[in-house]
């Protein structure tokens, strides 16, 4: 009877545990701690006020042309951003919509200048999104304490300066050790080992669901658990630096050397680099349009380095069943895709040919309305809410129902059944891995919810969503007989 009484008062105990458990917060957050929430930024509030780019510009010219045509600088005036805010803030609230408006541009959600969608009445402080203040002004992290444990939607602290006996002391921070001209008394240098290593950049490029704490967005992350991580290739070391140093960088691990490192902030939106330079010309300025189609140069660059391509013909009996195309992740630190993996498209288009030239075998073509057809190998995500319905929205996505990137220096594969072959003596196989920003239709939802005070005619030219501009990462062409007579 005695060896009955113990697994009873176990299980009593766990019963009675088990609501107060259920009860708790999972992902507590402190509200205190953050009063920007769901945005995570924190400020040390001072008589110090932040800069707006163009005042850097006077001593940083070289720098500010730079940062002046990097997504960083397009971050609050993206069009596809703004259409996505707009729908967030008229679907959740200008409250969740807070979290996006804390990377897009944190001086001013945090000084209280973001008050809705759009463009209008902004300071050139807010127009200049992730500025150079924002990134020379971080003094620190609060990684730890976000509801994650973890990097999370702006997990820093900001600190452009104090007030010191004479009134307020700007203070700017960087990688590099001041000499005694720094700053030319305008404000004071301090060397900061943090803008060297990748937390710098982890607090906006881990985007979570804003109550869910779902990993939406797992660029940091999926760096972290990689090789460049393990051998000290930092984000900067790629992102921060011209084409051909960045492919020493991400295929030797070769770190850059100082003088090698630029503000270009270069990733793929190769798509906003193209509409900045819309604008640009449209505004008269040729000198801002160059820029920016030296960002969308870079871009294109990137992402033809980025990833390989193999055929692989398999046989059974003899005879040609299958093709195995291996898709390789050579060059990316981080998950290609990577950043919104359920709107980014990165897909396998495949055509075999026969001795004649007749196509016997197709995936991966473009529909007439920009659309993928059914049967095309993407290797992107599906998010889905919190009813495991399918969902394309961030602020309702609580998890991933399919989730197919390729990890740094990993791979995946993919099969193609090949049919009956008979009559055909040899295929020729050529086989693209494609790659745009968005889904068609999403890309056309989002414009479509542009804030009004955003003319897009006017400012760039479309007076409707065109298809989505296609970049070919890479391609490799097989001819494969059928009947192997080995």
């Amino acid at each position: 009877m005695k060896y009955l009484i113990l697994p009873v008062l176990f299980i009593l105990c766990f019963i009675t545990v088990l609501p107060a458990a259920a009860d708790q917060d999972v992902f507590p957050v402190d509200r205190e701690f953050y009063p920007y929430y769901p945005s995570l930024f924190k400020w040390e509030k001072s008589g110090a006020v932040f800069t707006e780019p163009q005042t850097c510009a006077d001593c940083h010219d070289k720098q500010y042309k730079e940062w002046s045509g990097s997504v960083h600088s397009l971050a609050l005036r993206d069009p596809v951003y703004q259409g996505e805010l707009n729908k967030a803030v008229k679907a959740a609230g200008h409250d969740i919509g807070r979290q996006c408006e804390g990377c897009h541009s944190p001086a001013a959600m945090m000084n209280g200048e973001l008050k809705k969608p759009g463009l209008a009445g902004l300071s050139s402080l807010a127009l200049a999104g992730v500025s150079c203040d924002v990134c020379h002004s971080v003094s620190g992290t609060t990684h730890t304490r976000t509801p994650m444990k973890v990097p999370e939607n702006g997990s820093l602290i900001l600190n452009p300066g104090y007030d010191g006996k004479d009134g307020a002391q700007l203070v700017k921070r960087g990688s590099l050790k001041p000499d005694t001209e720094c700053g030319g008394g305008f404000h004071e240098c301090i060397e900061s080992p943090l803008h060297d290593q990748a937390d710098l950049c982890a607090g906006c490029h881990q985007v979570y669901h804003y109550d869910k704490h779902f990993p939406i967005e797992s660029t940091y992350n999926e760096w972290k658990q990689s090789p460049y991580a393990q051998k000290g290739i930092q984000c900067q070391d790629c992102h921060m630096v011209e084409t051909e140093t960045f492919l020493k960088s991400s295929t030797d691990f070769r770190k850059p050397e100082r003088s090698d490192y630029r503000h270009y902030f270069s990733g793929v939106n190769y798509l906003l680099a193209y509409l900045s330079a819309q604008s640009a010309t449209r505004g008269g300025d040729k000198e801002q349009a160059a820029r920016s189609m030296q960002q969308y140069d870079m871009a294109i660059k990137r992402l033809q380095s980025a990833a390989g391509l193999e055929i692989v013909p398999l046989y059974s009996d003899g005879e040609l069943r299958e093709l195995k195309i291996k898709v390789s992740n050579l060059r990316a630190g981080h998950n290609l895709p990577t950043s919104l993996t359920n709107i980014r498209q990165m897909w396998l288009e495949i055509t075999a040919k026969d001795q004649n030239g007749k196509v016997v075998m197709s995936s991966g073509s473009l529909e007439t309305d920009g659309s993928l057809s059914p049967e095309t190998r993407v290797f992107n995500s599906d998010g889905m809410g919190s009813n495991f319905h399918f969902a394309a929205d961030p602020w309702v996505i609580t998890a991933f129902s399919r989730h197919e990137t390729i990890p740094p220096r990993g791979f995946k594969e993919v099969y193609y059944g090949v049919g009956n072959l008979k009559k055909t003596k040899y295929l020729t196989v050529e086989v693209k891995l494609r790659y745009r920003t968005a889904d068609q239709r999403v890309a056309e939802a989002l414009l479509a919810a542009v804030p009004k005070d955003i003319d897009l005619a006017k400012e760039y030219g479309l007076n409707s969503v065109p298809q989505l501009p296609v970049v070919d990462m890479v391609s490799t062409q097989l001819k494969v007989p059928v009947r192997n007579k080995k």
